[in-house]
């Protein structure tokens, strides 16, 4: 295939925009850049998708998400609000993932992967839990994942909050799904090693997973959300949470850390001097009222900050944007959290981190050999565009509506806004037949702890 007529946002480092060129895709890579008029004249007679003159640059990438989150938009929550975080997953969190079965765990995949495609997110790491559904619950993601066209990172929660039996039955899930993709390995598929959070791990589960988890394999974990998981760590272990996962071998290179909200300085240097990368989801810190992480003083001290969601919308301009503008608001400081910095986590840090689990080749950039994940974007800018000013433009300027064509792996996955790997009517209209009985099901689970 054969991209023409394009601008083109490389993402190099240094970026650069190029007008008017064209894209050689070969299988899943890009082959050759160059002129609309070198390659075309090169190339007369390949398939073309004519660009038509917009932005066309590497698609998005999510650091960190729950796709089965996704049943909980409109969704009530019975009594008084939750009054802090801890209540919040009481209230609504862990009775909604108790409610999960089979059907509702696909479909909630398939909701947000629509969301993705549209909106121009191409690779998701993603966090899930369905206690009640524990087994294969990685096999239906996954197979969503794959129909959809997307890339994905998969890793189910382990937690001790529901008993031992489960406890393991998520470690053996872990396992399973990564020795599935060890033997059978897929060129969208990759897996890490899911855990909750300290506050729900006891020293005995943090060390079962550490035996089981595979040679190479990293975690995904929540850390210091809410001042709560440090408190519990303190008092299990006289420890803080990073000093507590510290010990128990948790932390490095292919670990990720999600939120870091309540991190302390002495933590932050460990994670930055084990390697191990932090995800920052400014829209649900915001919305569960759990403060503001120091991205500034994490990024400046060389932590490997990334930009996720934790279920928002898969627009993750939408989280630029919330990121550009908390911190300044937070700290009564415009000069905080420039542009370049939000860059630095959503463009160059994921992409580095997307890296880690798609190693075969570049992701995130538009370069000769680079994986084809690509997404067309309808903007047309009043005031000059160039490299420097471009983080200033999508944070003041794109729309999640501007994204017109999703590529991923050289496959068109929406062309001119019609998605076609998936069906968004047929979709959501199933997800609404199922909601009302997960409903149900999450008020029984709700009211066992009310």
């Amino acid at each position: 295939m054969l991209i023409t007529n394009a601008n083109i946002i490389t993402w190099e480092s240094p970026n650069r925009i190029l007008e008017n060129y064209a894209i050689r895709i070969e299988s899943d890579r890009i082959k050759e850049i160059g002129t609309t008029k070198s390659l075309t004249a090169k190339y007369p007679k390949a398939k073309t998708l004519d660009a038509r003159g917009q932005y066309v640059m590497p698609g998005g990438i999510c650091a960190h998400t729950h796709f089965y989150g996704a049943f909980a938009r409109g969704m009530s929550i019975p009594g008084s609000a939750p009054k802090d975080f801890p209540e919040i997953l009481q209230k609504l969190w862990w009775p909604l993932d108790r409610a999960l079965d089979a059907e509702a765990i696909r479909f909630s995949a398939l909701v947000s992967l629509v969301d993705a495609i549209k909106h121009g997110t191409t690779t998701l790491i993603d966090h899930h839990a369905s206690p009640n559904y524990v087994d294969g619950s990685l096999d239906l993601i996954a197979d969503a994942v794959d129909k959809s066209g997307l890339r994905g990172v998969l890793c189910y929660e382990v937690t001790d909050r529901n008993g031992m039996e489960k406890a393991n039955a998520g470690i053996n899930e872990n396992v399973r799904f990564l020795k599935r993709l060890a033997s059978d390995p897929h060129p969208r598929l990759a897996g890490t090693f899911g855990l909750h959070a300290s506050l729900t791990l006891s020293g005995v589960t943090l060390q079962a997973c550490r035996a089981a988890a595979p040679d190479g394999v990293g975690f995904h974990i929540h850390t210091a959300e809410h001042e709560s998981d440090e408190y519990d760590s303190l008092t299990k272990s006289d420890m803080r949470v990073i000093d507590r996962l510290l010990k128990h071998n948790i932390l490095g290179p292919k670990t990720i850390t999600a939120h870091g909200v309540h991190l302390d300085v002495r933590e932050m240097e460990i994670i930055n001097d084990t390697g191990t990368w932090l995800t920052h989801q400014p829209r649900s810190n915001m919305n569960n009222g759990v403060g503001v992480a120091q991205i500034d003083s994490m990024l400046r001290l060389g932590i490997k900050v990334c930009l996720g969601n934790d279920g928002f919308s898969n627009s993750m301009w939408d989280e630029w944007k919330t990121a550009y503008l908390l911190h300044k608001a937070h700290h009564r400081d415009p000069r905080r959290m420039g542009g370049n910095d939000v860059a630095q986590m959503a463009i160059y840090n994921n992409a580095a981190l997307a890296n880690q689990f798609f190693p075969s080749a570049p992701i995130g950039q538009i370069t000769e050999g680079a994986l084809a994940d690509l997404i067309f974007v309808d903007y047309h800018p009043y005031t000059p565009i160039t490299a420097g000013n471009l983080p200033w433009h999508i944070i003041f300027g794109f729309q999640q509506s501007m994204v017109t064509t999703t590529i991923v792996a050289g496959k068109v996955l929406m062309e001119d806004r019609e998605l076609l790997t998936l069906n968004e009517a047929e979709i959501a209209a199933r997800a609404r037949e199922i909601a009302p009985r997960i409903w149900k099901k999450y008020e029984e689970e709700a009211a066992k702890v009310s």
